[in-house]
Parts: C-alpha cells; sequence; structure tokens
C-alpha cells in the first residue's frame, strides 16, 4: 500500500525513533509500503519516520549502474547502525521526498560500514560508498530526527528545483 509521505514540519521526522524489538507481520507490511511508497514517489531511500512510523527501519534502492557499487540492489535496514566511517568525505547534492522541491550540497563520509538486520531479522554487515553510502546516511538521518537541511555544507548550497510528479503504484 501506497502511504502519505510526511512533509517537513510534521513532527514525526524530528523525532528519534524506536528500536524495533520484534519484526511482526506488521513490520513486513510496513516494509513493503514503504518499499511501494519510495518506488511510487521515484525516490531512492525512505525511513519509517517519513511515512509516519517512528521506528527505525528504512529501505534504499538504487537504480542499476555498473558505475554505482552496490546499485541495483534493495536494502532493508532495521536498527541500523553505522560501525565505521572514512574520514574522507565527498560533497554531494541530496534532496528528500520529505523536503520536495528543494536540493542542497551535503558532506558526507565516503565509506562506511553499517550493520542491520535484515527484513528476516538476520544480522548483517554491509560496506558501501558513494552514492549508497550517502542514501544510507540520508536514511539513518532521519532515524535520528535530522534532515539534510541541517547537514548542508552552507545556507547558500540550498536551491529550488521542480519536483518529479510521483508516479502511480502498479
Amino acid at each position: 500500500m501506497n502511504r502519505p509521505i510526511r512533509k517537513i514540519g510534521d513532527p514525526v521526522l524530528r523525532r528519534k525513533a524506536k528500536k524495533v524489538e520484534k519484526i511482526t507481520k506488521e513490520t513486513q507490511r510496513l516494509i513493503d509500503d514503504m518499499v511501494e511508497t519510495m518506488r511510487a514517489a521515484d525516490g531512492i531511500g525512505l525511513a519509517a519516520p517519513q511515512v509516519g512510523v517512528s521506528q527505525r527501519i528504512a529501505v534504499v534502492e538504487i537504480e542499476a549502474d555498473e558505475n554505482v557499487p552496490g546499485s541495483g540492489k534493495l536494502y532493508v535496514l532495521i536498527n541500523p547502525e553505522i560501525v565505521a566511517r572514512s574520514e574522507e568525505e565527498q560533497v554531494g547534492v541530496e534532496g528528500c521526498l520529505s523536503i520536495p522541491g528543494w536540493q542542497g550540497e551535503v558532506a558526507r563520509p565516503a565509506r562506511i560500514t553499517v550493520r542491520a538486520l535484515d527484513r528476516n531479522g538476520q544480522r548483517y554487515r554491509l560496506e558501501a560508498e558513494g552514492l549508497l553510502a550517502r542514501v544510507i546516511l540520508h536514511e539513518i538521518d532521519h532515524l535520528d530526527g535530522i534532515l539534510f537541511l541541517d547537514r548542508l555544507t552552507a545556507p547558500d548550497r540550498i536551491w529550488r528545483v521542480e519536483p518529479k510528479p510521483a508516479r502511480s503504484a502498479a
């Protein structure tokens, strides 16, 4: 089910999300709904608070591209934790489904290692770099009540863009 995406100003976006204690049928339904919502909005990542659920769950899916390591795969991250990050940073453009019509420059670590549970409750580690690392960090920020606007390289490094029309869910 495609869920409404909460927009900036909604208090759920500024709350630290709660740890998932048990993966239930409702958790599975939420994950499926998040994936459908993300795809319908033409996004590449979505955190549970963005659909009004204050739980530490995020989904990430970057379109397959041979130049982007880790692309072409759907990642489900439950209770994700960053266990390592490179000192080297990359500055890149970010936008957010909860802040439509705006993009800005954000500096983030170039490489990270994240530990999380998959949708079946299996613990895994993922080493990510480039765009995949950026998207995972962006979604984990959502789980901590942080928006990309809080991480802009400078206040003047934000600009208005035409929001993409959402695709209808098939």
